[in-house]
């Protein structure tokens, strides 16, 4: 990144930080992912019961692998044996201390915006762990809530059914057009779209914006 585009993206982002802030989150800015790994280690007391949402943002970060390799008490439900085990432990993510995530989509005005398929993630945004940690990349960044869901359901589900499809059969009509048809299909990834427009108790949801891209 050259120094033009570090001093622009700093300006861009610290209104964006000042914007959380006032709506009670608690938010910092980071250059890398390495850093972004640094400060949520910072933030996850070693005594805490430690879960996280799909995310490729948290993947990219390595911030798994780092509490998997410091023996973090970690709820994985990618260890599931079956898929019944597998809800279990997804549904005891909604009682961890920490509770880790990206986001789809951050407006200028420091209001989160996600969708997803079960709700587990945005389940556990809304309530259950003690403490909730996003990393998002700048490129989560919007102008407004209509351009957020456009961005998630237009970019980010279409590239998400993608990877998923990688896993196991879905059908979806935007994994063959590569954008939003407003589908009901059973494999739809677009069943609840939540926006959260302030932090509720105040500091619970600790936000880590990057000035690299991340995820998608």
């Amino acid at each position: 990144m050259n120094n033009y585009t570090k001093k622009r993206n700093e300006i861009y982002v610290k209104n964006v930080i000042e914007n959380l802030k006032k709506r009670y989150f608690e938010a910092y800015y980071v250059q890398t992912k390495e850093e972004a790994l640094k400060k949520a280690i910072e933030l996850i007391p070693k005594t805490d019961t430690i879960s996280w949402g799909g995310s490729v943002t948290i993947e990219e970060t390595g911030i798994i692998g780092y509490l998997k390799s410091n023996d973090y008490k970690i709820i994985d439900r990618d260890s599931a044996k079956s898929a019944e085990e597998r809800t279990l432990l997804l549904k005891k993510a909604l009682l961890a201390d920490t509770y880790l995530m990206g986001t789809n989509a951050i407006t200028k005005k420091g209001e989160l915006v996600n969708i997803d398929a079960i709700g587990n993630r945005i389940s556990a945004l809304i309530f259950g762990p003690k403490n909730v940690i996003i990393v998002a990349g700048i490129n989560k960044i919007t102008e407004n809530e209509e351009d957020a869901i456009k961005r998630v359901r237009n970019y980010c589900a279409p590239v998400n059914i993608q990877r998923i499809a990688e896993k196991r059969e879905v059908q979806t009509p935007c994994l063959i057009t590569g954008e939003c048809a407003d589908c009901k299909s059973p494999d739809s990834i677009c069943s609840h779209i939540l926006i959260t427009r302030l932090c509720n108790p105040k500091n619970r949801i600790k936000i880590i914006l990057t000035a690299e891209t991340l995820g998608f």
